[in-house]
């Protein structure tokens, strides 16, 4: 039995059912160094989705490193109780970056955790628990935030402590009005969020939720401006504005730091997560002082923004903005995609569609001639790929998307070597149909 079938039944045997694994025959990664990861059992990928868009600026980072050993040498833990210079150094930075004035930071462990306050805060605002969020919309685990995801895959329940009404989401390949220009389909989704009020809601609505690359939804891009226009519905009754910055924030689009500016508007409250703390359970909600401290009750976050986790999210978001990973998420995102497109050029190809921004690209994987899912080629292209010594991830609403989501470091030689191993393992999958 070699060291991944053991940890496989190992895993079955005290973990949910539930818990998803990549793979066929899961593996274990067990270290890494820029962009590359090697597992249990010594084999080497170059690594497409950095831990599901966590691993922000790459494997190994020295000085990312070095400020969470030195942190780890002195205190790791002292709880909101006390004050945590990190943590104000931290937040001083984020609510400069974030655009929103007055801004305040909440510190949390995760996104699906910044998701829950962030709809807890918009609640009391304004007083009501309703909320707007976007169809095939994914914004995390907890009882709230499974109320707020708009895709079947990954909602359990429908009990919810919010009355959640989903709204088009600007997903033109899947769209029936799709066939539009721009223009013209952004203004039918105002027209749908504008019907959506008047008969799905009793109009005393708190928020809207929405992530501006849909990120587990399979990496939907819409136009840009589209949750602009929609937003300026919402400026005309107060309903707050929440960006779900968790996959889009920290230059990953490329063409932006956060994923919102591409809809020329400022948020009323930022969530974000994942790569600020490159592996570090690290998340937090960015809003208005006025809308922040609205809380009228004690609240503490136990582990949320400790000593350890902001020390290396600073060392990490220092390294980030030193290197200027933004532009090379555009420069090399750009030269990525720009080759990915022609892989929908052929006629017998399953790729359906590229899409996304920087170094977040979504390939959707459809039946050749059509615009049917075809979530078996998909994976199928996934093993292929761990084959050819390369990882991606996989989403959508029928789980038959590629995310292709490397960190921000990416060369242009890594990038055409990802290509390649891609590309082959696409040609293998159509060779045997999508079966193995």
């Amino acid at each position: 039995m070699g060291v991944h079938e053991e940890l496989l039944a190992r895993h079955k045997r005290v973990l949910p059912a539930w818990l998803a694994l990549y793979y066929e025959a899961p593996i274990a990664i067990v270290d890494g160094e820029g962009r590359r990861v090697t597992d249990a059992e010594g084999n080497e990928y170059l690594d497409f989705f950095g831990g599901i868009l966590t691993t922000m600026t790459g494997y190994k980072i020295p000085s990312v490193v070095a400020a969470i050993q030195q942190q780890a040498t002195k205190m790791m833990h002292t709880s909101t109780l006390y004050l945590i210079e990190q943590q104000i150094e931290l937040a001083e930075r984020l609510a400069e970056l974030s655009g929103i004035p007055d801004a305040k930071v909440f510190f949390t462990n995760s996104g699906t955790e910044a998701n829950d306050a962030a709809m807890m805060i918009s609640t009391i605002y304004r007083k009501s628990n309703q909320i707007l969020a976007l169809r095939n919309s994914y914004h995390g685990r907890s009882f709230a935030a499974v109320s707020l995801t708009g895709n079947r895959s990954w909602s359990p329940t429908s009990l919810s402590p919010l009355s959640v009404t989903y709204i088009h989401n600007g997903y033109k390949y899947r769209s029936p009005f799709g066939h539009l220009p721009d223009d013209e389909f952004i203004a039918a989704g105002v027209h749908d969020l504008r019907d959506m009020l008047n008969v799905a809601t009793s109009g005393d609505v708190a928020a809207m939720i929405a992530e501006p690359i849909q990120g587990v939804g399979g990496f939907v891009t819409p136009p840009d401006g589209y949750l602009g226009a929609l937003k300026d519905v919402l400026d005309e009754t107060g309903i707050l504005y929440v960006s779900d910055e968790v996959q889009t924030g920290w230059g990953r689009t490329g063409e932006n730091f956060w994923g919102y500016e591409a809809h020329d508007i400022i948020p009323d409250i930022i969530t974000f997560a994942k790569g600020v703390g490159n592996g570090l359970a690290m998340g937090g909600v960015i809003a208005r002082a006025e809308i922040m401290d609205s809380i009228n009750a004690n609240s503490v976050s136990t582990f949320g923004g400790n000593p350890l986790a902001t020390a290396g999210a600073l060392a990490n978001l220092e390294y980030l903005l030193e290197h200027n990973l933004q532009d090379n998420a555009h420069k090399v995102g750009n030269h990525l995609k720009s080759r990915l497109d022609h892989l929908v050029d052929d006629a017998d190809s399953p790729v359906g569609e590229v899409r996304g921004k920087g170094l977040m690209i979504g390939v959707e994987l459809v039946k050749p001639g059509t615009k049917d899912p075809a979530p078996e080629v998909t994976a199928r292209v996934m093993e292929n790929a761990k084959a050819n010594g390369l990882l991606v991830g996989k989403g959508g609403l029928f789980g038959n998307v590629l995310r292709v989501a490397p960190p921000l470091s990416l060369t242009e030689e890594e990038a055409d070597e990802g290509f390649e191993k891609l590309a082959r393992a696409i040609d293998q999958a159509k060779e045997t149909g999508g079966h193995p």
